[in-house]
């Protein structure tokens, strides 16, 4: 049985194999039916965490995009949740699109009408707040935590274990996580055994509708 071919784009530049496929090992684990070409974009090596580096970051998902369709990909997966350059790709390609974003907020939606969301922003992305509207209860950043990098740290995932208890203590009972570097850290597993509540991860969320395209 031929595999499902998924071009994956991560928007943090790295030379680190074991960060880059990261995303992939996740859901091939889940998911083992894919085959999964993984691709950064040049030049960003905090990755995205505010509106000029996703601006900056936009064409150049597009380009990788492009070539990934061109290598005969099934599917893309941009790997951010903030969604960039998904319209923009939706419009141009003839191949599905999924931006982890609009997957995680739309399983979060799926299972709560009381979701906090938990990124590296001050504010969710604006696909989370189009999407959830009212049933978005709070939103929060961990302490220091200003880009994807700063999760690698001890500290950094200490503070987010911190952020996502003020969530459940606000009246959350599902936690959406609005930035990918913290499926790379695997964060969703300590939330749920530390807090006992749902939690979406981004990643797998996104491979929940490249399955269902397979």
């Amino acid at each position: 049985m031929k595999k499902f071919k998924v071009g994956l784009i991560r928007v943090v530049t790295t030379k680190d194999d074991q960060i880059l496929n990261a995303h992939a090992k996740i859901l091939l684990n889940h998911f083992p039916n894919m085959e999964i070409i993984t691709r950064c974009i040049p030049d960003q090596l905090q990755g995205i965490y505010d509106d000029v580096t996703e601006n900056i970051a936009v064409p150049k998902i597009i380009d990788l995009a492009r070539n990934l369709e061109r290598e005969k990909a099934d599917a893309i997966f941009i790997s951010c949740a903030a969604d960039p350059a998904v319209k923009e790709c939706r419009g141009i390609l003839k191949i599905p699109v999924i931006g982890a974003g609009s997957a995680c907020a739309s399983l979060a939606m799926g299972i709560s009408d009381r979701i906090g969301v938990l990124g590296i922003t001050e504010h969710a992305p604006k696909v989370f707040v189009k999407m959830l509207r009212d049933k978005m209860i709070a939103e929060i950043k961990p302490e220091g935590v200003n880009n994807t990098l700063d999760l690698l740290s001890v500290e950094g995932e200490k503070n987010t274990v911190k952020a996502a208890g003020i969530l459940k203590e606000k009246g959350c009972d599902t936690i959406a996580l609005a930035c990918t570097g913290m499926s790379t850290i695997g964060i969703a597993q300590v939330l749920r055994d530390t807090l006992q509540i749902n939690v979406i991860d981004p990643v797998v969320a996104a491979g929940f509708f490249l399955r269902y395209l397979s």
